[in-house]
């Protein structure tokens, strides 16, 4: 669940910090308040688009921080398979400072892209926005919704199918780039003939070229290697009448060796000294090897040259690595001996083809069956919520057709929600019957089914009350409790009839500190909050009669939670 929300210097916000509780945590506020801007704190948070101008003014940043605990062990997996830690509390922290030009993302105190907070937070929290009931007027969101739903028994299948698909695209592709003519065969024939022999003839060595460049290195700077290791061998043991160190070494042990029997401590000292002496003769003969093989002749340097030069132009011409060049020679040579004998080719494509065309058929198949089962249990689940929502005679299929014509990664199925909200109306597709108000209702009844099977726990609605008032703002009041027992919900609305049903009610309202506008957030006493659900109640007083309304629906409230 989210314990806490901290926010700093973004919009009207400086800075106000939410500690949420477990069941309904209701927001209410004016229009216009920043209600919204409560939202939208938590989707920044979670890698939303960070606006610079949401810092506010005159500030140089905005941080919004998020504090999540009691995960479920199946979060903790999730999030241990990305390399997530938690905090020594079993809590998460996600920070997100937004700065002119740039944002800092922090999860536990490790730096994460913005790519990562989105996959951390889908695994965290589900958010439902004000316009997200429009895409259920979009036929793919249904597929989407159908096949979260299914999900258990479809992502094995999904995995095999992606596979088995891009396979029969790429047999499909082939075999129509082996439809030429007999004149095109002859001419891309004679390329691929030209080019692996090219190849060929070089006779290409993985690593080779390393090899060759590292000699010519030495090759072009040997010049300045002989002069410094020459000047190094004069210095050592090869000085013509001056003395070089292996002569002060070696007169140094001969010093050392004539008094050593007066003192058994020099024997260490000496044991040293010779060996000094020992391994500076071996660097000696070292020296005097590398200088024999230092001296290359022109006829070297120019074949050196060359080779590297033909293999730099098959680098450049073939792939910028040899491994990359002898990977072309091989996948053009598959290329010529398909067209050396194109009708053999083309038949084997063909028969391949036609091998996983129908496993890629077979796996739609069993995927459309699967869908075809939990369209049933789905849509029966939605009616039954979509009764509890006011919705006193609905019928509603999901409706799963199939076209083996029109086969993609995700099956051959074309779904569509199908509704009727009238007695002896006929289905007909859900965007030319939902009002806004029955699509927020639907979007809550989606939800409320889908909860029971993910293993998200904390849920946000922000104003899934648009549209509906009276008894199916009771109705949907009802099913926010009834979600609330086994999961927490953020909702920001403006009905009573919500707000009543809260377990926390926090009240989001404008003032003015130092001059300035700003959005203060605090959480409300019982009656505090009834007086807030008097003002949602429309008086512009609050007279006696709009309290007693209030505490009355406070009670119904209460009591429709108990039961």
């Amino acid at each position: 669940m989210l314990y806490n929300l901290h926010v700093k210097n973004l919009a009207l916000i400086k800075e106000q910090e939410i500690e949420f509780s477990k069941g309904l945590n209701i927001l209410t506020g004016e229009t216009g308040a920043g209600k919204s801007v409560v939202i939208g704190s938590v989707n920044l948070a979670l890698g939303g688009k960070a606006d610079p101008s949401l810092i506010r003014t005159g500030e140089e940043y905005a941080l919004v921080e998020l504090t999540f605990g009691e995960l479920e062990d199946i979060q903790k997996e999730l999030l241990a398979g990305m390399d997530i830690p938690l905090e020594d509390d079993g809590t998460l922290v996600i920070q997100r400072k937004i700065m002119p030009g740039r944002s800092v993302s922090k999860v536990s105190g490790e730096s994460v892209s913005a790519r990562q907070l989105k996959d951390i937070g889908n695994i965290l929290i589900n958010i439902h926005g004000q316009n997200d009931h429009q895409e259920l007027l979009q036929k793919k969101k249904h597929m989407e919704i159908l096949d979260g739903y299914c999900d258990k028994d479809l992502s094995g299948l999904f995995g095999a199918l992606s596979e088995d698909y891009k396979t029969m695209k790429d047999l499909e592709k082939e075999l129509s780039e082996s439809d030429i003519d007999e004149s095109a065969r002859i001419r891309e024939q004679e390329l691929l003939e030209f080019e692996i022999g090219e190849i060929e003839d070089a006779a290409v060595v993985p690593g080779e070229d390393k090899d060759l460049e590292s000699l010519y290195h030495k090759m072009v700077n040997s010049r300045k290697i002989s002069e410094a290791v020459y000047a190094v061998s004069s210095m050592i043991s090869s000085g013509e009448g001056e003395e070089t160190a292996s002569d002060m070494v070696g007169r140094a042990v001969r010093e050392l060796t004539s008094v050593v029997s007066y003192d058994e401590a020099l024997n260490d000292l000496l044991s040293q000294l010779s060996d000094v002496e020992n391994l500076l003769s071996d660097f000696g003969h070292s020296l005097s090897g590398y200088m024999k093989d230092l001296e290359f002749d022109d006829e070297t340097f120019h074949n050196t040259e060359e080779r590297l030069n033909t293999l730099n132009h098959l680098k450049d011409k073939y792939g910028g690595s040899l491994e990359a060049v002898l990977k072309y020679r091989d996948e053009k040579q598959l290329r010529l001996d398909a067209l050396t004998d194109l009708d053999a080719h083309r038949n084997r494509l063909v028969k391949e083809l036609d091998e996983i065309r129908s496993k890629v058929l077979l796996t739609c198949k069993n995927i459309s069956d699967i869908r075809r089962k939990g369209a049933k249990a789905l849509a029966k689940e939605l009616k039954e919520a979509l009764i509890d929502l006011n919705f006193l005679d609905v019928q509603f299929e999901i409706d799963v057709r199939s076209n083996e014509e029109n086969v993609t990664a995700k099956g051959f199925d074309d779904v569509e929600f199908m509704i009727s909200t009238n007695p002896g109306e006929a289905l007909r597709p859900l965007d030319q019957i939902a009002s806004g108000g029955e699509l927020s209702r639907i979007m809550l009844a989606l939800k409320t089914v889908v909860a029971d099977k993910d293993d998200i726990s904390t849920l946000i609605f922000d104003e899934i009350d648009a549209g509906i008032s009276g008894k199916t703002a009771w109705k949907v009041s009802g099913k926010l409790g009834e979600l609330s027992k086994e999961h927490q919900i953020i909702c920001i609305t403006h009905l009573p009839q919500i707000a009543a049903m809260a377990d926390e009610h926090f009240m989001i309202e404008k003032g003015l500190s130092d001059g300035r506008t700003v959005t203060g957030i605090h959480s409300l006493n019982e009656e505090d909050s009834i007086k807030e659900l008097a003002r949602l109640l429309g008086g512009d007083k609050l007279t006696d009669a709009v309290l007693s309304n209030a505490k009355e629906m406070r009670q119904m409230a209460i009591e429709k939670k108990r039961g």
